[in-house]
């Protein structure tokens, strides 16, 4: 440190957690380095996550209990934020969602973290719990709310079930990026997805 530097800090007043932000954040790139190369969880360890940050696994251990505690804020930390919905209409918002989750398909960072969470939510159910409280659950509630204002603005049939409704919109863009892999995730599916299922399932116009 130059003398420059160190009376800087001593005019300074004492910021800790600024300073604790910032090796926060660089643990967590650290873990997102490593699952972007490759690694599985299951080889994560603590010693390798600390060398690859560059601080001492003392410093990871003053901040999580386990990996686990600590892949489960990586998680939190890479989902992006959820879609502005336009509202304009149950379509055009649905368009949006599952854009969102196409684009989180496309994402290298993304895809890591969900083909990791994937793969260890049965023998990490820490994991998959977290990840279900995190991100499935409010995207599902988003989904679901979408459908409900639908049906009760008449653009969406009153009979239907929206829980099998939401499964059957959101299903074939996770199975694209989940399951099939080798699978486009063009530009465009999101309408297309949308319009082919809302094809038979908007209210019959009674005949005058």
């Amino acid at each position: 440190m130059s003398l420059a530097e160190s009376r800087t800090q001593q005019d300074c007043p004492v910021r800790g957690r600024p300073r604790s932000e910032a090796v926060e954040r660089a643990i967590v790139e650290g873990v997102m380095k490593l699952i972007e190369e490759g690694v599985p969880l299951a080889d994560l360890s603590i010693e390798r996550i600390a060398r690859t940050a560059g601080v001492g696994k003392a410093t990871i251990y003053r901040r999580w209990s386990d990996k686990e505690d600590l892949f489960v804020d990586v998680m939190r930390s890479t989902e992006p934020p959820d879609p502005e919905l336009p509202g304009t209409s149950m379509r055009d918002d649905l368009v949006v969602l599952l854009e969102s989750l196409r684009q989180r398909g496309l994402a290298s960072r993304s895809s890591a973290i969900l083909h990791n969470v994937y793969a260890q939510m049965k023998t990490s159910p820490k994991i998959w719990a977290a990840y279900h409280a995190t991100v499935v659950a409010p995207r599902r509630r988003l989904g679901l709310e979408v459908l409900r204002r639908g049906q009760a603005n008449g653009e969406l049939r009153d009979d239907l079930d929206i829980e099998l409704m939401n499964d059957i919109l959101v299903g074939p863009m996770l199975v694209r990026s989940l399951l099939r892999p080798e699978a486009k995730l063009e530009k465009g599916l999101a309408e297309q997805i949308v319009d082919t299922v809302m094809e038979g399932l908007r209210p019959v116009s009674s005949p005058s």
